[in-house]
């Protein structure tokens, strides 16, 4: 990956569009190259997908509830955690280190939802405990990681020399 690579990331995370025109106008790199960078970007897996970002508030999915996760489980990490993530609602699923074995995202439509949620997780053998956290607003939250760096720190940390 090189710095025209990351500049036409960037410009998609700032954008919020893949679509090449775009990137060509906020990047100033010739169309037809930014078609070829695309194609090279998916086919290396850096790309994963042309999904449209969803409102989840608007979706009528504004319920965010955080759950963390102390597990006591004799059998594989990996099989608890695919437990978890089977749990309609949950959206993300992170392993972390301490006392808190994973923390589980979930985007839910009302409370009654909520209290399914967690019922679901008292019924996993391996679940020890939860802590729940009802997210009152989100303040910030940026889908596209890039956005928040300069391009120049970008380049820096992940162009190739």
């Amino acid at each position: 990956m090189d710095e025209r690579d990351i500049r036409i990331l960037k410009a998609i995370a700032d954008l919020g569009t893949g679509s090449p025109e775009r990137i060509t106008e906020e990047t100033g790199i010739p169309v037809s190259t930014v078609h070829y960078r695309l194609n090279n970007l998916r086919e290396a897996g850096v790309i994963t997908n042309d999904l449209y970002d969803l409102d989840l508030d608007a979706l009528g999915l504004g319920v965010t509830v955080l759950v963390e996760v102390l597990a006591d489980y004799a059998g594989e990490h990996a099989d608890v955690a695919s437990t978890i993530t089977e749990i309609e609602g949950v959206t993300t699923l992170l392993s972390t280190m301490g006392e808190t074995d994973f923390v589980a995202v979930a985007h839910l439509p009302d409370d009654k939802a909520v209290g399914r949620l967690l019922r679901e997780f008292e019924r996993i053998p391996a679940v020890e405990r939860t802590n729940s956290t009802y997210v009152i607003e989100t303040l910030y939250d940026d889908a596209r990681a890039l956005s928040s760096y300069s391009v120049e720190s970008l380049v820096n940390a992940l162009a190739d020399e």
